[in-house]
């Protein structure tokens, strides 16, 4: 086939105009009919295409171009019109910003003008002003020199004055042959033996009338100040009854063979006393505190029930700490009652230890309150440092909190305390002085020393051989405590017994023999006490271990 002509096969139905003009008729090999097209028709119809593609694109072209030239003026007739309306509005801003301006300017100017002439008239006033100061500066100076003058005058006059009295004063000692001195000194004694006897009648007068209105005003002052705080005083016992729901209580408390209530003893360091008293028990206790421990470990072990060694040591130990809460509630109370408020929280506790402390019977918390309290109603009446009396006699009894633990007395003990919590100085001074140990340095010692007189002679409120018989007890707990080794001791059984519990890594069971024979043998040498005292040294091991 040749190479310019395209093969075409058609269907014989093509039509004839089709064959006429751009096809060939050819046969093949095999008989049948090809047509072939021609190549300048061909070419002809590209170049058609070609035209008529041209010609389609000119026409879109042209036709965009068309529909762009009207957005266009609609466009920019909008735009012209927003640059009208923008240029109105900007003359309109621009003139109501020149009224603005103007009034604005023209307020300025009015203001300005009544402030000049306000200055101008204070300007005349102080020149008016100065002249004034200037014509009396003039006529003082005017009477300063006239002054001056006079003052030389003066001196010039007593000059004179002065020569003339030695003049006289000599012409006087050569006649009379005394001098100024020995005239003088003669005259006084011939005076004072004169009137000595008269004088010693009226200074005794007056000194016995004295003291009978300070006795009389004291006596009054002292009244006053016991009508205004009248306390009333109950008096410390060594036990309480606890009160029980069932006499069938009591024998759970003792416990098999008496173990419960050995457990409860040993814990708390006091005595239960179960009797016949029908629903009632016994605490028996010189200490306040370690008794009101055991009544609410006690009273908590017969609400619970479960009553045993182990249920006592936690109730116990909950007891204690429960204590500890009621004893900062008792110095928060007393603070707040006496109405003193910047003392530390630590000294406020220990403040409330004083609720479980007794002086003579009398509990030391609420004595403490009634010495500040009448320490500053005398101090009001006399016009001392109310404030200062008042916190002194709160605090004259502080070092009774630790006592027993350190060695002095309370009132070197509480003044240490109160250095180490910074009180002031002046409030020392004014509680140091209450037992005559150290000198009275103000007024408010002297009223805080008579208040503390006061409150322990009032009828009642002491007794003797309670504090005594506390005493007692207390020392005998110190001689046991004071030996190498013991941990903890308790006076039971009202003084005739005491029980030292050992450390069992320190003592062993021969040396706890050894221990019971030497506390017996300073108890003998050291302390008076009626009958005998029991000494029950008590070591006990303790081993735990946990299954895991």
């Amino acid at each position: 086939m040749s190479a310019y002509f395209v093969l075409c096969k058609v269907k014989r139905k093509t039509t004839v105009l089709a064959k006429r003009f751009f096809l060939l008729e050819c046969i093949n090999t095999n008989g049948e009919n090809f047509y072939y097209m021609n190549q300048s028709m061909l070419f002809l119809l590209f170049l058609i295409g070609i035209v008529a593609l041209i010609a389609g694109v000119i026409l879109g072209y042209y036709t965009r171009q068309a529909l762009v030239k009207k957005r266009r003026g609609t466009i920019e007739a909008k735009l012209e019109k927003k640059i009208i309306e923008t240029k109105q509005q900007t003359q309109e801003i621009l003139s109501q910003a020149k009224e603005k301006a103007t009034k604005i300017i023209a307020e300025s100017q009015e203001e300005l003008d009544q402030r000049r002439k306000s200055i101008l008239g204070s300007e005349e006033l102080l020149f008016k002003r100065e002249r004034g100061l200037e014509d009396k500066i003039s006529l003082f100076e005017n009477k300063e020199k006239d002054f001056s003058e006079k003052l030389e005058k003066l001196k010039s006059a007593k000059e004179k004055l002065e020569i003339i009295k030695l003049d006289l004063q000599t012409k006087i000692e050569k006649q009379a042959e005394f001098s100024k001195e020995e005239a003088k000194e003669e005259l006084l004694k011939q005076v004072e033996m004169d009137c000595q006897r008269e004088l010693m009648g009226r200074m005794k007068k007056f000194h016995e009338e004295g003291e009978k209105k300070l006795k009389i005003e004291a006596q009054k002052i002292l009244g006053l100040a016991i009508q205004k705080y009248a306390l009333s005083q109950a008096q410390e016992i060594t036990s309480t009854t606890l009160t029980l729901p069932s006499d069938d209580i009591k024998g759970r408390i003792i416990g098999k063979e008496g173990r419960n209530i050995r457990a409860f003893e040993k814990a708390t360091g006091v005595e239960l006393v179960v009797d016949e008293t029908p629903g009632a028990i016994i605490i028996s206790c010189f200490n306040p505190l370690r008794r009101h421990i055991a009544k609410i470990a006690l009273q908590k072990l017969i609400e619970d029930g479960r009553i045993q060694p182990s249920r006592i040591e936690e109730e116990v130990e909950k007891a204690k700490q429960e204590i500890e809460n009621q004893i900062e509630e008792f110095g928060n109370n007393a603070v707040y009652e006496a109405e003193i408020i910047d003392l530390p929280p630590k000294l406020i506790k220990m403040l409330g230890k004083l609720h479980f402390r007794t002086s003579y019977g009398q509990n030391v918390l609420s004595h403490s309150l009634e010495v500040a309290f009448l320490a500053a109603t005398i101090a009001e009446e006399m016009g001392a440092d109310t404030e200062l009396a008042k916190k002194a006699g709160l605090l004259h009894d502080i070092g009774k909190v630790v006592d027993r633990e350190i060695e002095g007395t309370h009132v070197d003990i509480g003044i240490k305390i109160l250095e180490r919590f910074g009180i002031k100085e002046d409030v020392i001074k004014a509680m140091k002085a209450h037992h005559e140990e150290y000198e009275a340095e103000s007024l408010e010692a002297i009223l805080v020393k008579t208040a503390d007189q006061i409150s322990g002679a009032r009828p009642g409120a002491r007794k003797d051989t309670v504090e005594n018989y506390l005493k007692r007890l207390e020392e005998l707990e110190k001689i046991a405590l004071s030996i190498k080794g013991v941990r903890e001791t308790y006076a039971i059984h009202a003084g005739r017994e005491i029980r030292v519990f050992v450390k069992p890594e320190e003592i062993d069971d021969l040396g706890a023999y050894k221990l019971a024979k030497d506390i017996a043998g300073r108890i003998q040498q050291e302390l008076n006490y009626p009958g005998e005292i029991k000494v029950n040294v008590i070591r006990e091991t303790r081993v735990e271990e946990y299954a895991r």
